[in-house]
C-alpha cells in the first residue's frame, strides 16, 4: 500500500489539506481556548460552542528534541527536530524543515505539510521563517 492509498484519518487529514491550501484552522470555544481537530467539545473547558479559526501566519519553537535514533515509520528521516511551537490559543507538534544545528527556542516557524522520507507518509512540518 502506498501512502496515497492510506486509509484517511478524519480530522487529521482535514487538518493536513488545509494547511496544504494555505487555510489551516484549529477549533476555538468562547472562552478563548483554542485545540486542533477533530473535537465536538473543547478539552479545557467542555464548551460544546466550536467555530473554525484560522491558524496564525508563524509562531514560536517552545520546546523541541533531536531524533536521531527513530521508530521504523521514520528510520529514513534521522536525524531530524520534532518541535511544540506556540500558534497562540493553540500549538503545534511538527518536524522543524531545517538541519538540527539551526533550530532553537524562540525561533519563528510557519506550518506547512511535509512528506516522511521513510513511508512518504504526509507529516505536520513547521518551517523556519
Amino acid at each position: 500500500m502506498s501512502a496515497d492509498d492510506a486509509p484517511r484519518e478524519d480530522g487529521f487529514d482535514d487538518l493536513l489539506d488545509a494547511v496544504e491550501d494555505g487555510s489551516g484552522y484549529y477549533c476555538s470555544c468562547e472562552n478563548g481556548h483554542g485545540s486542533l481537530p477533530p473535537r465536538r467539545v473543547c478539552p479545557h473547558c467542555g464548551s460544546q460552542a466550536l467555530t473554525e479559526t484560522s491558524l496564525p501566519d508563524s509562531g514560536r519553537v517552545e520546546t523541541f528534541t533531536v531524533v536521531r535514533v527513530a521508530t521504523p515509520q521514520f528510520a529514513d528521516d534521522v536525524p531530524y527536530v520534532t518541535a511544540v511551537a506556540d500558534f497562540g490559543e493553540v500549538r503545534l507538534t511538527g518536524i522543524v524543515d531545517a538541519a538540527p544545528d539551526e533550530v532553537s527556542v524562540g525561533m519563528t516557524v510557519g506550518v506547512s505539510v511535509g512528506r516522511s522520507e521513510t513511508t512518504g507518509d504526509r507529516v505536520l512540518t513547521l518551517d523556519p521563517r
